[in-house]
């Protein structure tokens, strides 16, 4: 009887072991949650792709604390991320996550969502409709591949755990004791790119629609619908503005986006209407984007805003 005790003893640490092994160390490094205005706090993360440096942590997990409990938005790429979020929220309020937002399709906002449900079990994700398919459709596949490639498996241990709960523009959702304005844009970054007002704390988290000290690509969206959401953003009376990438701060950081947007299609239409294509179009454009040459991401994603919105422009004229 003994020894079978024992081997089962055996078989029990050798599980935990495998069980061990396949869970990727902690995220490196001496994060805070930065407290951007009253009772929102946002964990602004390395800027760049995932990578085995940056473990998958590279978005800006947040969370609002409301009157009746915590709001989280976009936890991260991976259940790494998502730990550093849920450590730095229960060390700041001990009140309960009442609800869980996802901004949009890409991984590196979402992945990080089974840190929280880990947690707090039954709590409910929300996302865009077009996000909720997706995922059923294989999308929950392909970024924990992609993820597992980048960070040379940084992101293991962690499980897809997509929203359930679909939201879309114009919805008004009271959770926390706080309201929460849904704004959507048909195609913007993507074509699933949710924006959040909280009027109560004149705060706006506009997703990936807006990088600071990053430039985003546009992947299943429009170059203009990211300018048309981000003029959206500038007519609310917010006074702090949470981007998808890069720190927060006041008007300035959807403003400054805006810019680069608009210089951009500016030249490119210009040149359009010149008969130029679009490969003719570097050379004039360029010099204008010197602000935002030292941005991360600028010198890969350039080229391709250039090729989007000229065939936007394009096929409008026709």
């Amino acid at each position: 009887m003994k020894s079978k005790s024992l081997a089962f003893w055996l078989l029990g640490v050798v599980a935990t072991v495998a069980i061990a092994a396949q869970i990727a160390p902690p995220i490196r490094g001496d994060w805070t949650a930065e407290q951007v205005t009253k009772n929102v706090y946002v964990i602004h993360g390395p800027l760049g792709n995932p990578s085995p440096e940056n473990q998958g942590f590279m978005n800006n997990p947040a969370f609002v604390v409301g009157p009746e409990g915590v709001v989280v938005i976009d936890p991260g790429g991976t259940v790494q991320t998502g730990h550093l979020l849920m450590k730095h929220l229960k060390a700041t309020t001990d009140k309960p996550v009442v609800a869980v937002i996802d901004t949009h399709i890409h991984g590196d906002h979402w992945l990080g969502n089974q840190a929280v449900r880990e947690a707090y079990p039954e709590v409910p994700i929300y996302g865009h409709p077009r996000l909720v398919s997706r995922v059923k459709a294989g999308a929950d596949v392909e970024w924990l591949s992609l993820m597992h490639e980048m960070t040379h498996k940084a992101s293991e241990g962690t499980v897809a755990i997509p929203p359930e709960k679909e939201i879309k523009d114009g919805d008004r959702l009271s959770l926390a004791g706080l309201t929460f304005e849904v704004m959507h844009v048909d195609k913007s970054h993507t074509d699933s790119d949710l924006m959040l007002y909280i009027p109560e704390l004149e705060t706006v988290f506009t997703g990936d629609n807006v990088g600071n000290n990053r430039i985003l690509r546009i992947d299943q969206g429009s170059f203009k619908g990211n300018m048309d959401a981000i003029a959206k953003l500038l007519e609310l009376p917010a006074k702090t503005f949470v981007p998808g990438h890069g720190r927060s701060g006041g008007r300035e950081v959807p403003e400054n986006y805006l810019k680069y947007m608009q210089t951009v299609y500016k030249e490119v239409e210009a040149a359009f209407e010149e008969g130029k294509p679009d490969y003719e179009v570097r050379p004039t454009l360029m010099p204008k984007l010197s602000a935002w040459k030292d941005w991360d991401g600028f010198g890969d994603t350039v080229g391709g805003h250039i090729n989007t919105s000229y065939l936007e422009i394009e096929a409008a004229a026709f």
